[in-house]
């Protein structure tokens, strides 16, 4: 009879409530993701926050994975949505620019969101055998560094013609830059990383456009 009820359920759209409940549980798995890290924030603790029970939670997620899950797509959707609105914004020369410095301002205006991402990627990183190929240096996912290659392709005939740059290269690079000024502020919250975004943006048209 569980089953059913499970099934039936996923059948049909969730209720006012049953979605407000949910964003309540994203919300607070974020806070404590930030605080106490993937390792640290266990089903009972998702629970506590919210002020209900383990059992209420997997009314909700299967898991506590899931709940984690969640919440890390919505902030990826929320950061690609912003992202994505400032590039398509701004001049065909201008979108890598935009793209560099409002992904750094996005995640530095909201730090929980940023350690979201890092403590996913860490969780992720942990699941591969230390033995697989590549597990010491994993190549950046093509969904990372194909949306800046696109728009340094499209920019760098407009702004002249210098030699043809290696564009994944160059995407993957200030990606590992992006992340790497994310990293620093979330360890240091005195560090200005929208003011070091400036020489990631330098360095970069001086590649693409020198």
């Amino acid at each position: 009879m569980a089953t059913g009820r499970t099934e039936s359920r996923a059948a049909r759209a969730p209720s006012l409530i049953e979605r407000t409940r949910r964003t309540q549980l994203i919300d607070v798995t974020l806070e404590l993701v930030a605080e106490h890290g993937y390792a640290g924030t266990s089903l009972a603790r998702i629970a506590r926050a919210a002020g209900i029970t383990k059992g209420a939670v997997l009314y909700h997620f299967p898991s506590k994975d899931a709940v984690i899950a969640a919440a890390r797509d919505q902030v990826l959707a929320e950061l690609v949505a912003d992202v994505g609105a400032a590039v398509e914004s701004s001049p065909v020369s201008a979108a890598p620019a935009v793209y560099v410095r409002r992904m750094v301002e996005h995640l530095t205006g909201h730090p929980y969101r940023a350690r979201m991402i890092v403590e996913s990627g860490l969780h992720e990183a942990s699941l591969r055998p230390a033995s697989a190929p590549g597990s010491g240096a994993r190549p950046a996912p093509a969904e990372r560094w194909q949306p800046l290659a696109l728009l340094l392709q499209h920019a760098r005939p407009t702004r002249g013609t210098g030699p043809a740059s290696d564009l994944r290269t160059l995407a993957i690079a200030v990606g590992g830059a992006i992340d790497g000024l994310i990293s620093e502020k979330l360890d240091d919250p005195s560090f200005d990383a929208v003011a070091a975004a400036e020489t990631v943006v330098r360095m970069l048209e001086g590649e693409l456009f020198c």
